[in-house]
C-alpha cells in the first residue's frame, strides 16, 4: 500500500510572521496524524521561520522551485544545497505556473530532478494539460511527453524516491476540479507510462498526487480512487482548518482504519 501524502503549496503568500503562525497552527491541528506524510512549501523567504515552527513535528518542509546548479552566477536563483541547508526535504518541480509564466521546459525540469536527487531532496514533479489541450483530447499525449522528458536518465531505483503530481492547468485556482473519475483516468495512464519506462513493480510504488482546486469538500471522493495517493494543495493550504480537514480525509477509502 502506498503511504498517502498531502503537500501544501503556499505559492507567493505569507511573510515570515504570518508563515510561522500558520505553520504552528498546522502543526497543532495535524498532531497525531502518523498514518500519512504531510509537507508544506512556503516562499523562500519564509523557510527559516517555518522550519523553526515545525521543529519536532511530523510535518516536513518543502520548497517551490530551485535551480539545477550547485552554485554560480545565477542572480535570483536558489540552489539545491541552499534548500538542504534551509531544512527542506521536498522540492516542487515543473509546476504549471512555472511552465506557463516562466517558460520552464521538460528538459529544464529533468535537470532539476536529477540535481534534487544528487542532494537527497525528494522531487515532487508536476505534469498536466491546459484547458485547450484537454478540449483537443491530447491530455495523454501532453502528460506522456512531460513524464518522458522530465524523467530522462532517472533510474528505477531513484523513481522510488520521487513523487508525481497530476495538476490539470484548467483546474488550478479556478474553482474547477477534475472529477474523481477524470483524475483517476489520468493517474492510471501515468502509472502505465511509468511501468513502460521503469517496470511494473517500480511504477506500482510511486505516489501520484492530484492537484487542482483541492478542497475539504472534494478530498474524500478524490482519495477514494485507486491511483490517487494524495494531494498537492494550493489555496486551501493557506487556512489551517481547511488543510487539517484535507489531511483528515476519510481514511477507510484508502483501507486505513
Amino acid at each position: 500500500m502506498r503511504r498517502p501524502f498531502i503537500a501544501g503549496n503556499w505559492k507567493m503568500h505569507k511573510v515570515g510572521g504570518e508563515a510561522s503562525a500558520l505553520a504552528a497552527e498546522l502543526a497543532a491541528s495535524c498532531r497525531g496524524l502518523d498514518d500519512i506524510d504531510i509537507a508544506v512549501a512556503p516562499p523562500f523567504t519564509a523557510l527559516p521561520a517555518v522550519r523553526k515552527a515545525l521543529e519536532g513535528t511530523p510535518i516536513a518542509l518543502g520548497a517551490q522551485n530551485m535551480h539545477w546548479e550547485d552554485k554560480g552566477a545565477f542572480t535570483g536563483e536558489i540552489s539545491p544545497a541552499m534548500l538542504r541547508d534551509a531544512g527542506c526535504r521536498y522540492v516542487i518541480l515543473g509546476h504549471s505556473e512555472r511552465r506557463q509564466f516562466f517558460g520552464e521546459t521538460d528538459e529544464g525540469v529533468n535537470r532539476k530532478v536529477r540535481a534534487a536527487f544528487s542532494h537527497s531532496l525528494i522531487p515532487i514533479v508536476c505534469v498536466g494539460e491546459s484547458e485547450e489541450e484537454r478540449d483537443r483530447n491530447v491530455t495523454f499525449v501532453v502528460v506522456d511527453r512531460q513524464i518522458t522528458g522530465g524523467l530522462v536518465n532517472v533510474t528505477a531505483g531513484q523513481l522510488a524516491g520521487l513523487v508525481l503530481a497530476y495538476e490539470p492547468i484548467w483546474a488550478i485556482g479556478t474553482g474547477r476540479t477534475a472529477t474523481p473519475a477524470q483524475a483517476q483516468e489520468v493517474h492510471l495512464a501515468i502509472r502505465a507510462k511509468l511501468s513502460t519506462l521503469f517496470g511494473k513493480d517500480a511504477a506500482a510504488g510511486v505516489r501520484i498526487l492530484y492537484g487542482g482546486s483541492v478542497k475539504p469538500d472534494n478530498i474524500d471522493s478524490l482519495m477514494a480512487e485507486a491511483d490517487i495517493d494524495g494531494a498537492l494543495v494550493g489555496g486551501a493550504s493557506l487556512e489551517a482548518r481547511s488543510y487539517e480537514r484535507i489531511c483528515k480525509f476519510e481514511r477507510s477509502r484508502k483501507g486505513i482504519s
